[in-house]
Parts: C-alpha cells; sequence; structure tokens
C-alpha cells in the first residue's frame, strides 16, 4: 500500500495514495495504525482523498483505528471522503461514530482544538 506519513507533534496523518482500501492492502493500514498507536499518538487522521473505493475490510481498518484513538482517549479522523465512500459510512449507520472533516487542515485544525480544551 502507498501512502504517506506525518507524525507532528501528538497527530499522525496518514495520506493513502491508493485509489482502493480493500482486502488486499487493509491490514498494511491496520498495522500502521496499531503500530502508531504502540508509539504512543492517540490522534490520527487517515486523508481518504485519493481513495475512490472502500470494502468491508477497508472499513474495518478504519474503525480499529477509531478504537485505538478512542481507548486512549484520543480522536480519529477521516478527511476527503467521496461520495461512495460517504455513503458507505452512512448505511452502514457510522456517521455518527467516525469523525468526517473536509480536508486534512480542517481535520488537524480541530484535533489540535479538542486537543487544547482538555
Amino acid at each position: 500500500m502507498k501512502f504517506s506519513v506525518d507524525k507532528q507533534d501528538g497527530l499522525v496523518v496518514y495520506e493513502l495514495l491508493e485509489e482502493r482500501l480493500t482486502s488486499l492492502n487493509a491490514p498494511i493500514l491496520k498495522s500502521e495504525l496499531v503500530l502508531a498507536n504502540a508509539e504512543g499518538f492517540k490522534n490520527v487522521v487517515v486523508d481518504l482523498d485519493k481513495v475512490k473505493f472502500v470494502d468491508s475490510s477497508g472499513l474495518s481498518a478504519l474503525l480499529i483505528g477509531h478504537r485505538l484513538c478512542k481507548d486512549e482517549k484520543g480522536i480519529f479522523g477521516l478527511c476527503g471522503l467521496n461520495d461512495t465512500i460517504k455513503n458507505l459510512i452512512k448505511i452502514s449507520q457510522l456517521e455518527d461514530v467516525l469523525h468526517v472533516y473536509s480536508t486534512q487542515y480542517d481535520a488537524s485544525e480541530a484535533i489540535n482544538n479538542k486537543k487544547k480544551k482538555k
């Protein structure tokens, strides 16, 4: 799986650089999210701007990231979702569970503002 990682002041931003997040590459994302958690990062943003399709394995990887952050009292944010992925989250009834932002900047700002309030 191709992706970029930006680790900054308690926040990790993953930008996925592939068009599909499926059972073929979701385990790699899961591993990265577990590794970031083990390194002490409790706030994570996954930018899906270049991703056009997510299957159930991809959604599972995102939910694992959410759970890891939530367990550490952190925030897991998604951004750059296209209409297909937004629809998947809606029909999976996860729109009230996952934090979805328009852009990477919006996600980072929201998380940084919530960190300051704590």
